[in-house]
């Protein structure tokens, strides 16, 4: 099995960990608000990732300040997406938050082609199409029309679009691990930031609240499988997949959150869920079938790849 094949089912692996977390993270912030739960949360896992680059430090110093300016520029990105999905949340409901946050999936090729000049494969564009319309029948069929909420979450997903772009173009000289690390730390004093400005932190981050167990719980499982593990899984990943496939990718973390919900809380999917779970799975498998269609110098013709 080839560097991209196990890249990209590791990537499967970190929409199923943010999926299947998803219970765990709504469950919490009933008891630490959103900025406070993410800076403890992020913080964590930076000052465990940032320990490991230490210990097993390779890299020359000339190597350490392109890597902590592209983990700033990274977590800048992450923490937009968090931060307008978050207030956005307040105005709108969790399924169109939902919908509206997958819709990177349609952003991303569209980006690449403008950032990074790589022009995706005519499959890819229809995985990426099939996906967003999995993830409307998924989350928002019915729902009431567009709200100040939705346009908050809508400039949620170039935070998230514009990281899944710039990972392709800042990991390919440069310490994946320093790079994780500092995006991580970089989140985690934002969301601080925006705690002190917006939410009671003292009483948040007190230990009465941080140590209660189901709390302890979800901050061990999302700081170091969710948050430290599974963005270094993305970052060295993006090495040997395109932006496209990432997206399309990670729009399975709504079917594994689906899932999940149905084995944990015993949540029926309707049967347009279910459709839209399909629809996404279905994207996901055309971005990966061999392009049959290929222009050398058409528009849908992707560069070729790292090699």
């Amino acid at each position: 099995m080839n560097k991209k094949w196990i890249s990209e089912l590791a990537l499967l692996f970190v929409a199923f960990v943010w999926g299947a977390t998803f219970v765990v993270v709504q469950d919490a912030i009933q008891t630490v608000p959103p900025f406070s739960f993410n800076a403890v949360r992020f913080g964590l896992a930076g000052i465990f990732l940032l320990a490991v680059y230490m210990i097993k430090k390779r890299n020359r110093m000339a190597a350490v300040m392109p890597s902590v300016i592209s983990g700033i520029v990274l977590g800048s990105c992450l923490f937009i997406g968090y931060t307008f999905q978050t207030v956005g949340l307040l105005y709108t409901t969790p399924s169109k938050a939902g919908f509206i946050t997958g819709l990177s999936v349609v952003m991303v090729p569209l980006l690449a082609v403008l950032f990074l000049k790589k022009r995706p494969r005519l499959l890819s564009v229809i995985g990426s199409i099939a996906a967003a319309l999995g993830l409307y029948l998924l989350a928002v069929k019915g729902a009431a029309a567009l709200s100040a909420g939705d346009l908050l979450v809508f400039i949620c997903t170039f935070g998230f679009a514009f990281h899944i772009i710039l990972t392709d173009r800042f990991t390919k000289h440069v310490s994946v691990l320093l790079v994780t690390a500092v995006q991580v730390l970089s989140v985690s004093v934002f969301s601080f930031a925006g705690a002190i400005w917006t939410e009671n932190w003292r009483n948040a981050l007190s230990s009465h609240e941080l140590f209660r167990p189901n709390l302890v719980f979800a901050l061990s499982v999302t700081a170091f499988l969710a948050t430290a593990a599974a963005f270094f899984i993305q970052t060295i990943a993006q090495r040997y997949t395109s932006p496209t496939r990432v997206a399309i990718i990670l729009t399975m973390e709504p079917v594994f959150a689906a899932l999940t919900s149905f084995v944990w809380l015993q949540e029926r999917l309707s049967i347009t869920a279910a459709a839209g779970c399909l629809l996404i799975f279905t994207g996901m498998v055309l971005s990966e079938l061999p392009n049959l269609f290929h222009f050398k110098k058409g528009f849908f013709s992707e560069s070729r790849s790292k090699g």
